[in-house]
């Protein structure tokens, strides 16, 4: 693709891929021509130019920062003013400049023209409104129905995104699925029958195969109601799966547009050949298949109380049934399924740090025998790197004390300057600076954040760690290091890791044992790579057909 003289941009045909529809355009529907955004003094968008035709799918892609989200909130001009500014630039949203509009202008077209699907559902939704009363507000405002005939409508949107009768019109945001929430949000931006429809990372925080659900659903709705749709996403499998044109970002400037064919089968920019490289994981070093088993469990059990029923019975929820496993040395073991399959509770539990029933050894300790003192010692031995970072690190304790927090709890006699010292090496190990050890969490990006904890891991040298979700909210460049990271400490000190993930690509470059989760029991477990090539169990294919976008 190559910039005209009148700043537009022209495709160049590659070998083999058809010229027809290309050089034949459709109606444009949004043209952004030099647009720049600032905060303040910084500017975040540089002087960039595309388009989108009626029907079509552009995608955004880019690391955290680029300059996407803020790209899009441009179009419908919902950045916070008077923070931001557009310096320079022109954006024509369906025939009208959007630049500059008057408040009666932008409230016409935000809804009716351009509507938005944002990144987090249950922080989107008002947790204190019905989701039919909050989907039915701008029904009643700008359609003019009445309170029957705006219940009426959102019983066909309800309809139209696949939210069956199950779901009242009357429950709360809390009372649904992540992917129910989502499709909620999906009902509440099509309700004026949008032109454009703008998706903010619609499936990030979602499970892999409610993820193929919505983007079924948004692909299938863009067909029904000819809208044009802009995919603002790190995933490139979500992006190659819907896409027609992408646009790549980074630091504020779009490098690279093209057909998402020649984006991904020829790249021409060196930044989206490192995008490209980064979601393509080789496999894990191999292992010894017959290494010592580190820890075993056997007939795992874990209840959860949930209640009584009206006549007093107590009512429990089987979150972990009868799961047997065993984890050598050298190994990553890879727990995988959806959310509430069961993942992290098996996590928890062998740790001893949820109760459970049944068998478990770690360093040839009985662990169900011991008592919380009796485990303290153990706890060297037995590390866990979270989720969420920033959740996870004190916002009030330097990175120095937050990684040396283990050292001063198992190895309180050892001289402060000696420990000082490994916590240095520590933080050189996961690729950060010792002079980093005065400043706080907040002062770091996700992927530094993320390093930090596997840092306060590594520090007291433990044999097993569990590693729950820890590259889920990254970019898959990130993602990328962070694997990389992992590999290289666990070849250097022989680590064992738990890897509980539902992302199934850093799954495959980590794990050479796999544990397929379903509803608390293991439905299929072996060696990762026979798995991946061969999956034997119908809920296994399901999964990997959703990580993979097959048949999408």
């Amino acid at each position: 693709m190559r910039s005209t003289q009148d700043g537009r941009w022209s495709h160049q045909v590659l070998p083999g891929e058809s010229s027809q529809g290309i050089g034949k355009r459709m109606t444009k529907l949004v043209e952004v021509r030099d647009l720049s955004v600032a905060f303040g003094d910084t500017t975040v968008v540089q002087r960039i130019s595309f388009d989108i035709d009626a029907g079509e799918t552009v995608a955004l892609v880019g690391e955290s920062g680029s300059g996407k989200t803020v790209t899009a909130l441009s179009i419908p001009q919902l950045l916070p003013y008077p923070y931001a500014s557009h310096p320079t630039g022109s954006v024509l949203l369906d025939g009208e400049e959007m630049i500059g509009a008057g408040s009666s202008k932008l409230l016409a077209m935000r809804g009716s023209v351009v509507s938005m699907i944002f990144q987090e559902p249950m922080t989107s939704l008002n947790p204190l409104h019905k989701i039919g009363k909050q989907v039915s507000e701008m029904l009643l405002l700008e359609k003019h129905l009445t309170r029957r005939g705006a219940s009426e409508r959102v019983r066909e949107l309800f309809d139209l995104v696949g939210l069956d009768e199950s779901v009242r019109i009357g429950a709360y945001p809390h009372e649904l699925s992540g992917g129910q929430r989502q499709r909620v949000m999906i009902a509440m931006a099509l309700a004026q029958e949008p032109k454009l429809l703008i998706a903010d990372e619609p499936t990030t925080a979602l499970d892999v195969t409610i993820q193929k659900q919505i983007l079924q659903l948004l692909r299938d709705l863009q067909k029904r109601l000819n809208m044009a749709l802009l995919l603002i996403s790190h995933n490139l499998t979500v992006v190659r799966s819907l896409a027609q044109r992408i646009c790549v970002m980074t630091h504020g400037e779009i490098v690279e547009q093209n057909t998402s064919r020649r984006i991904f089968g020829a790249p021409q920019h060196a930044y989206t050949k490192h995008l490209l490289g980064a979601e393509f994981m080789d496999l894990p070093p191999p292992a010894a298949r017959h290494a010592p088993v580190v820890a075993e469990v056997e007939n795992l059990h874990v209840r959860y109380a949930l209640g009584r029923h009206w006549f007093g019975k107590q009512r429990f929820l089987d979150a972990v049934v009868g799961v047997s496993l065993k984890i050598r040395e050298g190994h990553t073991v890879g727990i995988v399924g959806e959310s509430g399959s069961g993942k992290t509770t098996l996590g928890m539990a062998l740790l001893r740090m949820i109760p459970s029933e049944g068998r478990i050894v770690a360093m040839g300790r009985e662990l169900h025998a011991l008592n919380k003192k009796q485990m303290k010692p153990l706890r060297q031995d037995l590390q866990v790197v979270f989720q969420d970072p920033y959740g996870s690190l004190s916002p009030r304790m330097t990175v120095g004390r937050i990684v040396g927090e283990g050292l001063r709890i198992h190895s309180g006699d050892t001289p402060i300057a000696e420990r000082e010292k490994q916590v240095a090496n520590a933080l050189i190990e996961v690729g950060l600076e010792p002079d980093m050890m005065n400043r706080y969490p907040h002062e770091f990006s996700g992927g530094e954040r993320q390093r930090i904890s596997i840092a306060r891991a590594l520090v007291v040298k433990p044999k097993l760690i569990v590693m729950d979700e820890p590259t889920s909210a990254l970019d898959v460049s990130v993602q990328s290091q962070i694997v990389e990271l992992l590999r290289e400490v666990q070849l250097r000190y022989n680590l064992v890791y738990l890897f509980i993930s539902h992302d199934l690509k850093v799954i495959r470059a980590l794990a050479h044992d796999l544990v397929v989760m379903h509803h608390g029991t293991v439905v299929e477990q072996g060696e990762a790579r026979k798995i991946f090539e061969s999956p034997k169990h119908e809920y296994t294919r399901t999964l990997m057909d959703a990580a993979f976008m097959r048949e999408l």
